[in-house]
C-alpha cells in the first residue's frame, strides 16, 4: 500500500461536485495533489489527443501546446497538464469519482436518527421522502445553526470514511500528520 499525504477536504469538495459540468478532478497518486481541470481545458486536450495519435496511444506524437494554433498562451500550461493527466491516467492519476447520492442519503438518514432534538430529527426524516429530499433536508436545517453545524461535521466524517475506502481500493493509505 502506497502511503500518501491526502487532503480529505479537497477530495470531498471534488466528490461533492456531482454535476461535473464545469470541472473534473484527479488525484496525483505520486504527490497527493488534487488536479482541477476545467471543461474547456479537458475538451481542448481531448481534441489534441484525438488528432495526435492513431488507434494506439503508444503511437502518440508528442505535441507541445505552444505549437497548436488557437490556444491562448495563458492556457498552454493547463492544456499541457491535462495532456499529461490523460496520458498518464492509468499509472499516475486517478479520477476522483462523484459522491454517490445513496451515500449522502444514508448519512442524512443516520444523522436525523441521532439528533437529540427528536422533533427536528423526525422532520428531517420526513424531508428525505420524495422529490427534492436533499434540498428539503438542508432547508430544514437553516433555522437551526447548532444542528446545521453538527450536520456538516457529521457529513464530513462520513465522506472521509468513504474517501478512505476509495483510496484503499486504489492501494493508497492516507498518511496522518
Amino acid at each position: 500500500m502506497n502511503k500518501l499525504h491526502i487532503n480529505f477536504d479537497e477530495i470531498q469538495k471534488a466528490a461533492e461536485d456531482t454535476d461535473r459540468e464545469a470541472f473534473d478532478y484527479f488525484l496525483d497518486r505520486e504527490t497527493g495533489e488534487i488536479i482541477i481541470l476545467s471543461a474547456e481545458i479537458i475538451a481542448l486536450a481531448q481534441n489534441i489527443l484525438s488528432q495526435s495519435y492513431d488507434d494506439d496511444i503508444a503511437d502518440y506524437e508528442d505535441v507541445e501546446p505552444d505549437e497548436i494554433p488557437g490556444i491562448p498562451e495563458w492556457m498552454e500550461d493547463e492544456v499541457e497538464l491535462a495532456l499529461h493527466v490523460f496520458l498518464q491516467e492509468q499509472d499516475r492519476y486517478q479520477r476522483i469519482p462523484e459522491r454517490k447520492k445513496s451515500d449522502t442519503y444514508s448519512a442524512m438518514k443516520i444523522f436525523a436518527e441521532t439528533l437529540e432534538n427528536r422533533h427536528l430529527g423526525e422532520l428531517l426524516n420526513q424531508a428525505l421522502d420524495g422529490q427534492g429530499s436533499f434540498r428539503k433536508f438542508k432547508n430544514l436545517l437553516v433555522p437551526y445553526p447548532k444542528e446545521r453545524k453538527l450536520w456538516h461535521t457529521f457529513n464530513a466524517k462520513a465522506a472521509k470514511k468513504e474517501i478512505a475506502l476509495w483510496l484503499a481500493s486504489h492501494g493508497i493509505e492516507p498518511e496522518t500528520l
